[in-house]
């Protein structure tokens, strides 16, 4: 009769007496580490777990929401329901609107089609400048950047003579507000804006204190005028903050 030996097999990983004199002897491999499953991380959240709530549809883009019309969540809340359909209709109506995102350099001839028969649902913003003025380089940076930040206000740039013939320079730099083919507001010199201390977000808060002038409908958002003013002081405090921690960075590398 075979010489046979019962060999007991425990939870995987682990082994009997015998095996372990077999393995000092040579005659067995060395013992598999024993199976750990990977650490347990809780996993991102993923769309469907996330709340549905106002900000849930404040992320979504146009074709996303499109796409919920048939979502039985919200049409179990009629809000909700109401809310994805407003969006949708206000991110539609902004993809209708002119997109401009520039200060556009005109001259005399064509301010009247680009400036005074501008669409009644646009505000023009228009700088009277010359060249080698240093307030109006100042004011003119700062146009630039909000042009940029709000792509749905039309930003255009002309000569001052070129547009009003024998206007003085020392009323330079001088910005016009239009809408409706009327001239709203107007701001001679740039002490409207801080002086040399001129900011984007200075220029942002004084024309927004009596009509929302600026627009960033690309968004789809409210284009209130406090609620224009409350985006322009955060991007402020942004900005101030970004700055200190770079500041920080270059002293710490000294």
């Amino acid at each position: 009769m075979g010489d046979y030996h019962f060999v007991y097999k425990d939870v995987e990983g682990t082994s009997t007496q015998w095996d372990d004199i077999q393995r000092k002897l040579g005659n067995l491999p060395p013992k598999p580490a024993p199976f750990k499953p990977p650490a347990w991380t809780p996993a991102e959240e993923d769309d469907g777990l996330k709340p549905k709530n106002r900000d849930w549809i404040d992320s979504k883009t146009q074709e996303e929401l499109e796409d919920l019309e048939d979502d039985r969540d919200l049409d179990d809340d009629r809000f909700l329901e109401e809310y994805r359909k407003k969006r949708l209709a206000e991110m539609m109506e902004s993809a209708r609107k002119p997109r401009f995102g520039s200060v556009i350099p005109i001259v005399g001839p064509e301010f009247v089609r680009e400036v005074s028969q501008a669409p009644p649902d646009i505000w023009v913003l228009v700088l009277l400048y010359k060249e080698g003025i240093p307030e109006c380089v100042i004011l003119l940076r700062c146009l630039e950047e909000l042009a940029t930040k709000y792509p749905a206000t039309k930003f255009v740039k002309i000569i001052s003579t070129d547009c009003i013939p024998n206007y003085p320079d020392r009323n330079l730099p001088t910005l016009l507000v239009y809408n409706n083919s009327n001239v709203k507001a107007n701001y001679v010199g740039l002490h409207h804006f801080g002086s040399h201390r001129c900011t984007p977000e200075a220029v942002a808060l004084t024309l927004c204190q009596s009509d929302p002038v600026l627009n960033d409908s690309q968004s789809g958002k409210d284009s209130s005028k406090e609620n224009v003013i409350e985006r322009v002081r955060k991007g402020f405090i942004e900005k101030v903050i970004a700055q200190h921690e770079e500041d920080d960075d270059e002293y710490a590398s000294d």
